[in-house]
């Protein structure tokens, strides 16, 4: 899995390094380090396994091995970071998130945590108490199958929008499902949107309705876009610089070094570009393109950059949406819905628009990423891909979420050289109340299978599609290990990841899925020194207590970027 290192790119980065070894060799030993980090446990996923320092200049890493020769590194401006026994893993990947959205999430009411729809609509009248007439309210977070009971009235076990435009006459009201695959709308925001009875659903969407065919403010899919798109996205410079800390702060509490962005648009690209430049950006992002096939077909070749800004920003992937979620009934599935039987879920994007795009992709060399969550809407991206590629097995194009799968299609990804590009907490976070989506033979075979994506010879990756989920390399570790739900109980624990397994997922695997194996995801000599350090050793400790850990350092190319507040500064 670990591809030959590029001479081209590596040669003169390679040379760099050497000559810091070799410039120290006249005076018995090498140049100082800019940052040694001894006594620690540090599990490299390369040869040797195990290590117990390493050194770092230059944002690389110049020296694995012991803390004894480590000591050879350390000069009168060298930060020393002692571990104190504590496990170092190489620095976590978020597989699959939304980082503009991690930021964004925080400027936002939280829903994630309310039990009922009276609790929500509760946060909305007090922060309309709060906000001047006529500005937006906006909240994320709600999931109608994790309240404690269903609203009154309700449609589709949705509530309707009476109490919420009661306690929000004049302000807008946007409520974004946790899937993101759905919102909540007040009258005053669909009025200006002008949703009515006579509006007719949008293609890969739904507007719920009541039995007189009047909204109930539910609006599925595509249909949340008549809202949404009354905002514009904000990229005024101080705006973009707000999200972007806020959604570093809290990525890097987490241990997290890079962050492959599921879906950008040119815009805010441009915006990224602007600070990897600056070196203003704190976490490396590796960004798919989210734009229409009309404006990539006119944009897209001047925004594939690689490493930009010293390795903080690459683009070399594009996003496309080919169903919706499973939590929102959206997600595309072979047979109906067990507890919606009218339904087999949405396409969300056409074959056509989706057959376009791949041809866009393998024109500009970028890699494919298909959000595809249902099992045909697996099938179909498989069957894409197999026309599309025709046999290469080089692109590396990805499936993101492949969550329920066919049988028949667990070992197509091998076959085909895809990356199942998935994410172990929403197994446990939604597990619960997957049955009665799917029902109990669907969810056995086919939800979830990494243990067999993984036995078939696929490259399986982890992730949180945060802010859907909280950005925790953690609980996806052990969700991924443990398949334990939140109500306690194990979601077909025969799926279950080694502990090694889970780990490479949110390292070298990760890395590898976009091509950026030679440069990060283990603790190699030349690659970045991103490090993360834990609490605990989750690779060792009883497996209840891996939810106990805390990442007590995030080192983001030598540089210490979060320590837990009670932990030391290094020292010199």
């Amino acid at each position: 899995m670990m591809g030959p290192i590029a001479g081209a790119r590596w040669g003169p980065i390679l040379g760099a390094l050497l000559g810091v070894v070799l410039a120290g060799c006249g005076g018995g030993g090498p140049d100082p380090a800019e940052l040694v980090v001894l006594n620690g446990r540090l599990v490299t996923l390369a040869g040797p396994a195990e290590a117990g320092a390493l050194a770092a200049a230059g944002g690389r890493i110049v020296f694995v091995g012991s803390t004894d020769e480590a000591r050879s590194w350390i000069g009168p401006d060298t930060e020393v970071l002692d571990l104190e026994g504590r496990l170092g893993v190489p620095g976590f990947i978020e597989g699959h998130g939304h980082f503009w959205g991690v930021g964004e999430a925080r400027l936002q009411l939280a829903l994630e945590g309310a039990e009922t729809w009276d609790e929500i609509v509760a946060q909305v009248a007090e922060a309309v108490a709060d906000a001047e007439p006529g500005t937006w309210i906006l909240g994320r977070g709600w999931h109608q199958s994790k309240w404690s009971e269903t609203p009154v009235p309700a449609v589709q076990g949705l509530p309707t929008h009476h109490s919420l435009s009661a306690v929000s006459p004049e302000n807008p009201v946007l409520l974004g499902h946790a899937s993101g695959h759905m919102a909540f709308a007040n009258a005053r925001a669909m009025e200006l949107a002008g949703i009515d009875a006579a509006t007719a659903d949008p293609e890969g969407g739904e507007i719920v309705r009541d039995a007189d065919g009047e909204p109930t403010g539910a609006l599925r899919e595509t249909a949340e876009n008549l809202v949404a798109g009354l905002r514009s996205e904000n990229l005024e410079p101080s705006h973009v610089r707000q999200v972007v800390r806020l959604a570093a702060e809290e990525s890097l509490a987490k241990g997290i070094t890079s962050f492959q962005d599921a879906g950008s648009s040119f815009g805010l690209i441009d915006a990224y570009r602007q600070m990897a430049d600056e070196g203003a950006l704190p976490v490396r992002l590796w960004v798919m393109v989210r734009e229409s096939n009309e404006a990539m077909a006119a944009e897209l070749g001047r925004y594939r950059m690689i490493d930009r800004g010293d390795g903080f920003l690459t683009v070399r992937g594009i996003k496309r949406s080919i169903d919706g979620a499973l939590g929102s009934h959206g997600a595309w599935l072979l047979d109906p819905y067990d507890d919606m039987p009218r339904s087999a879920g949405l396409n969300t994007t056409s074959l056509d628009v989706m057959e376009e795009t791949a041809r866009l992709a393998r024109e500009h060399d970028f890699q494919f990423c298909v959000h595809a969550i249902g099992d045909r809407a697996n099938r179909e991206t498989l069957d894409m891909f197999e026309r599309v590629l025709a046999g290469d097995r080089t692109r590396r194009w990805r499936v993101e979420h492949a969550q329920h799968l066919h049988p028949d299609d667990v070992p197509r990804f091998a076959e085909l050289g895809v990356i199942a590009s998935m994410q172990a907490v929403h197994c446990t976070s939604d597990g619960p109340w997957v049955p009665d989506r799917l029902g109990e033979q669907r969810s056995a075979e086919g939800a979830y299978v990494w243990r067999d994506l993984i036995d078939s010879g696929a490259v399986v990756t982890n992730g949180t599609d945060a802010p859907v989920e909280d950005v925790d390399p953690i609980a996806s570790f052990h969700a991924a290990v443990s398949r334990q739900m939140t109500n306690g109980e194990v979601f077909h624990g025969g799926q279950r990841m080694t502990r090694e397994e889970a780990l490479r997922s949110y390292t070298i695997d990760a890395a590898y899925s976009a091509f950026e194996e030679d440069s990060k995801g283990s603790l190699e000599v030349g690659k970045y020194a991103d490090l993360t350090v834990l609490s605990r050793d989750i690779m060792t400790i009883p497996e209840e207590e891996i939810p106990g850990t805390r990442v007590v350092y995030t080192i983001v190319g030598g540089r210490l970027a979060y320590r837990l507040p009670s932990s030391p500064s290094p020292g010199g």
